[in-house]
């Protein structure tokens, strides 16, 4: 079959590169293998263009085949994973924070980090309670919408009124803008020349977020964002 439509792409980028990344992305938590048909329903590409993209990504160990022919990602990604992380050299600090936010409010905290036109949430730590908004490290996010989103956008490639607004108060209040039922407050990290580091967020259920409880999330969040600061300015 053909590969599924898609919009115009203006960007620039080069296809085979960008149906490669859409066969990668197709693996989702919990997958102990997938075949050639699953792998081409998630990611809409061809089963022979599949076969094509997966001789090079088996080269460069980002997928692997086993014996009865499933699809697995391949080490090389652990690999760039746990680069990834030990270059930002910021677990052993944002997660104390993080965990220490969560015990005073009781909602769940998280930190994202931009990349390109998305988020990544790169550290997580859930609230106790039962009924709570549900994220994973290493999910993805838009920047149009969300406090995360919102907050890394407006320090980064944002324009306009929304981005102006967010950068005077330093932070940005969602309220089901991503889901009706969930909200999320977050804040900038900024690093020690006033580059974009990342964002701290709180996030609950919206009817957890009244006018007097976010005032009280506004100054925690805000105070995450400030040791985070501070320690790595130590680094």
């Amino acid at each position: 079959m053909p590969d599924k439509p898609k919009a115009p792409d203006t960007t620039g980028g080069v296809e085979a590169v960008e149906r490669a990344l859409r066969v990668l992305d197709s693996f989702e938590p919990g997958d102990a293998g997938l075949s050639l048909k699953e792998v081409a329903d998630r990611s809409g590409v061809n089963k022979a263009t599949i076969l094509r993209l997966s001789v090079s990504l088996e080269k460069f160990g980002h997928i692997t085949r086993d014996a009865e022919g499933l699809f697995h990602l391949g080490p090389s990604l652990w690999r760039l994973g746990s680069v990834f992380r030990q270059n930002l050299r910021m677990g052993p600090i944002v997660r104390p924070v993080l965990a220490n936010l969560v015990n005073a409010t009781g909602e769940s905290a998280s930190f994202y980090v931009q990349r390109g036109n998305s988020g990544v949430c790169l550290y997580r730590v859930n609230s106790p309670r039962l009924a709570r908004d549900h994220v994973q490290e290493g999910e993805i996010i838009p920047l149009s919408m969300g406090s995360s989103g919102q907050v890394l956008d407006a320090y980064s490639i944002g324009q306009g009124k929304q981005a102006t607004n967010i950068r005077k108060t330093g932070y940005y209040l969602s309220l089901g803008e991503r889901d009706p039922d969930v909200a999320g407050l977050s804040v900038p990290v900024l690093g020690l020349e006033g580059e974009l580091l990342g964002a701290v967020s709180l996030s609950g259920l919206r009817a957890r977020f009244s006018e007097t409880a976010v005032e009280g999330y506004r100054a925690a969040v805000l105070d995450a964002a400030r040791q985070i600061r501070a320690e790595i300015g130590q680094i």
